[in-house]
């Protein structure tokens, strides 16, 4: 306890204890909010899935309890191709396992890191298939909420999942609108900054966030400093470079 945290332990097998089912834990695929995420093996029928892992001393408050219930969820309750899968979940004294389709090569974030922009096919090709996923989400009433490349998970066959439902939220009634968000998203849309109550649409806003980002290498609102940047996006203030075609400058306008 050098830092007065306790170190959490992650065993190298794991064990579901409702189906008597066992998991190697293997390589370390990377980390966000509570989670540390892993391969794991499923020793029987030697399948591979993603586990995300979260320590139990980290979800201490009620708030983050329920949190954590309501990803699972509102995750294992939806199915689509371009969704990462939810396969199962399970808990012992020290962690909660939450196992997902493993995506090997990894999202669209480390694509945008070694490529910065991408062609207008790549682009559309990506899009499409956030969208369907997107229109899916929204005809079962719910909203992502943090739709970002990090968030946008590549399979062996470049097929795009959309992952970390951390921050997604359902619709009780159609028309509501929701008034909370706890967490920062990436993307973060107007709405939600001015408190003013949220819907569908922030979603709509991250995908055109998305699409920009893909195209001209870098986020449309990016500054130095968040004040900068929120202001920026409350004045709907950004500059389409003329490399981006016409069709794809009135999409992102949109």
């Amino acid at each position: 306890k050098d830092d007065g945290r306790p170190k959490e332990t992650i065993p190298e097998i794991l064990h579901d204890p409702g189906t008597g089912k066992r998991y190697l834990r293997g390589r370390f695929l990377g980390k966000g909010g509570f989670a540390k995420c892993y391969e794991l093996t499923d020793m029987d029928t030697k399948e591979l899935w993603a586990g995300k892992i979260v320590p139990k001393s980290l979800l201490v408050k009620q708030h983050q309890k329920d949190k954590m219930a309501q990803e699972i969820a509102i995750h294992r309750s939806v199915a689509h191709r371009h969704i990462v899968q939810f396969h199962t979940f399970f808990e012992d004294s020290e962690n909660v396992y939450i196992l997902l389709e493993l995506c090997r090569r990894r999202s669209l974030m480390e694509l945008h890191k070694r490529r910065k922009a991408v062609t207008e096919p790549e682009a559309r090709y990506f899009s499409l298939q956030i969208i369907e996923a997107c229109q899916y989400l929204h005809n079962n009433k719910v909203i992502h909420r943090d739709l970002k490349l990090g968030n946008l998970f590549l399979n062996d066959e470049m097929e795009l999942k959309i992952g970390d439902f951390g921050l997604a939220t359902k619709l009780d009634y159609e028309g509501e609108r929701k008034k909370t968000l706890c967490g920062t998203p990436n993307y973060i849309a107007p709405e939600v900054l001015g408190k003013k109550g949220h819907s569908y649409e922030v979603d709509v806003w991250s995908l055109g966030c998305i699409v920009f980002t893909l195209l001209v290498g870098k986020p449309p609102f990016e500054t130095s400093c968040l004040k900068d940047t929120y202001m920026r996006i409350k004045k709907n203030e950004y500059h389409i470079p003329p490399k981006v075609s016409i069709p794809a400058r009135n999409l992102i306008n949109r």
